[in-house]
């Protein structure tokens, strides 16, 4: 056995990435060498295309190592990795957070363990938020405050990989943040797969908004506090407040919108309409006025006729969404949506295609509007950094790393402001 450190690779959202990260140290602890681990992402048909895709390529790059394949799709389809010649083991989400699983991937233990490690999700109560102290660039580190899904959207495979939701009590929560200001870190986002259902499972059930007001009053040392992805629906009175009183609460929301029409947000058992996502974004940009926007939104779900459509395609502006995620509708099997009438493939390809031109004429407007002003950049290396509003900015000198620089906009290249 080679004495090679096991090799990661990460698909899909930044709670695997946060994963990844904790499978690293658990794995050194163990000490589990000459492996390959891929975690895998179920979101789309796509994602689990591009996982088995990998899988075969790392065991082409790697032929003696030992190919673990752990994430939310080998949880959703165990078998469809445990059938592939090139993988020795499946694990789960839950196995793979145990310690002592990876302790049975040691090499003295090699071919004692059990090819398929994949338990009920559904029963898991707890999520491991203590792992490890953030990842992320020295300057920005992802905290994990929750996990897992109790709502069924009809498109969504996601709660069959993640379970049912669990948050990480509020105390474990400030005491991660403030052990990572300690370490130098000056901004910290906080994770989830259904952000603002966080503490309906602890006691006296708090909300988002609270655990946000809390670690800002417990953190007073950390400069900026980012959350990732929230269902506008979901905001709740204290995340509002904080939104209007908290400028360390950073002005940018990533919203998971989905669609713009209300017959299409019914058949994906959506809990909003469109105009509840008008109102909210009115309504956080009133209270915040440099508020930015990003946002999901799926293009050909079925059943979705050319007016349905133009109502998404409306509601980029009505919603001034700036930085959208858009996603060509993936039929799953075994969720509700994959029953549904389905829309011919070339069209959504084109809808998606017209989706992300309203989003990129959506970034030059932001971008534009930023000439002259003046921002607080947060330096991610060197020459770049990104502003509050989560811009990235490209320097012409060397800035100090880690740090947030005050630059004024001379302009933009692409994508990117230029100081």
């Amino acid at each position: 056995m080679s004495d090679q450190a096991p090799i990661f690779s990460n698909h899909g959202c930044r709670l695997n990435a946060y994963e990844t990260e904790a499978m690293k140290d658990l794995a050194k602890a163990a000490g589990v060498d000459n492996a390959i681990v891929v975690n895998t992402c179920a979101v789309t048909s796509e994602a689990v295309r591009k996982a088995r895709q990998d899988i075969r390529k790392l065991r082409r790059d790697h032929p003696d190592a030992k190919l673990i394949v752990t994430g939310c799709a080998a949880q959703t389809e165990p078998d469809t990795f445990a059938n592939m010649a090139e993988v020795d083991v499946v694990l789960g989400n839950t196995e793979k957070m145990n310690p002592a699983t990876w302790a049975g991937l040691a090499p003295d233990l090699i071919g004692q363990t059990e090819p398929v490690q994949v338990d009920d999700i559904m029963s898991v109560t707890e999520t491991a938020g203590h792992l490890i102290d953030g990842f992320g660039t020295r300057s920005r580190a992802y905290v994990q405050v929750q996990n897992g899904c109790d709502h069924r959207c009809t498109f969504c495979i996601i709660p069959y990989g993640r379970g049912n939701s669990r948050s990480v009590p509020a105390g474990v929560v400030v005491d991660q943040i403030k052990r990572l200001v300690d370490k130098g870190y000056n901004e910290v986002v906080l994770t989830g797969v259904d952000l603002t259902s966080w503490g309906a499972d602890l006691p006296s059930k708090p909300k988002l908004g609270d655990l946000v007001m809390r670690i800002l009053r417990l953190v007073p040392d950390l400069p900026r506090l980012r959350i990732s992805s929230i269902d506008s629906i979901e905001v709740d009175e204290n995340l509002m407040r904080a939104i209007a009183t908290e400028p360390r609460l950073m002005p940018h929301l990533h919203l998971s919108l989905q669609h713009g029409d209300n017959m299409i947000l019914k058949r994906m058992k959506r809990r909003h309409l469109r105009d509840d996502a008008i109102a909210f974004c009115q309504e956080a940009r009133r209270l915040r006025p440099d508020m930015t926007y990003g946002a999901d939104i799926i293009a050909g779900f079925p059943t979705e006729t050319d007016e349905m459509f133009t109502n998404s395609l409306a509601l980029v502006e009505e919603c001034d969404l700036t930085w959208l995620h858009v996603f060509p509708y993936s039929s799953r099997p075994g969720t509700p949506a994959a029953k549904m009438p389905a829309v011919n493939g070339r069209l959504i390809k084109e809808r998606a295609g017209r989706l992300r031109a309203a989003g990129s004429a959506q970034v030059n407007r932001h971008l534009k509007a930023q000439s002259g002003k003046t921002h607080r950049v947060l330096m991610e290396n060197a020459r770049m950094g990104r502003t509050e509003q989560f811009t990235e900015v490209v320097f012409g000198s060397d800035q100090p790393e880690s740090q947030i620089v005050q630059a004024r906009i001379t302009g933009f290249a692409g994508q990117q402001l230029t100081a």
